[in-house]
């Protein structure tokens, strides 16, 4: 297993997650409301720097790697999903928006792996609809977790609801777009 700057960035983004979920279990005299939503969102806004840091540096320096290609999007997908339970704990966000996207990382994996087995993964390849996806969850959970108002004006619940109804419908997008690319080499090969 290599070990360089941009997979210790993955492992940070790791890591990060059982941090952001303990902000809100803390006893309610070490942080007042508004200081949790805060912690939790500056966690979150460092893990989705990260994301975009440790693939930047991985291009720059050469240091891309199997396991880091690997790691990178399972990091992605934990700190998504534990901020969705965290989120849904705390009724900032619906099941069913929990469902689409959690759901949707299941299958997805489960079909890439499927579709390596077969030897055609590449017919699957990250698109720009699943980027777009991950952008608009990682703009939107901020929003979420900080939950309040911001310059007396921005309503941060609202804004990050709207936010999340939009990943959900890319999310669901993606997931449609990669079955659809999947399902010639799925009857391909069952035939």
């Amino acid at each position: 297993m290599p070990f360089n700057l941009p997979i210790a960035l993955t492992w940070l983004r790791v890591a990060a997650i059982p941090l952001l979920v303990a902000v809100f279990y803390l006893p309610t005299n070490w942080l007042s409301p508004f200081e949790q939503n805060l912690t939790a969102t500056v966690i979150f806004v460092f893990a989705a720097v990260t994301d975009w840091l440790d693939g930047f540096l991985a291009r720059r320096m050469k240091q891309e790697s199997a396991f880091g290609q690997f790691l990178d999007p399972v990091a992605d997908k934990l700190i998504v999903a534990a901020s969705l339970l965290v989120l849904l704990n705390m009724d900032r966000v619906q099941v069913w928006v929990a469902l689409v996207i959690i759901g949707r990382e299941i299958a997805i994996s489960a079909l890439r792996e499927w579709m390596a087995l077969l030897g055609a993964s590449k017919s699957i390849a990250v698109h720009m609809v699943g980027k777009l996806k991950t952008t608009a969850q990682l703009i939107a959970i901020p929003f979420l977790l900080l939950n309040n108002t911001l310059f007396g004006w921005l309503d941060c619940a609202r804004v990050g609801t709207w936010l999340i109804w939009i990943a959900s419908f890319l999310t669901l997008w993606s997931m449609f777009y990669y079955m659809k690319k999947a399902f010639p080499v799925l009857m391909d090969k069952v035939e």
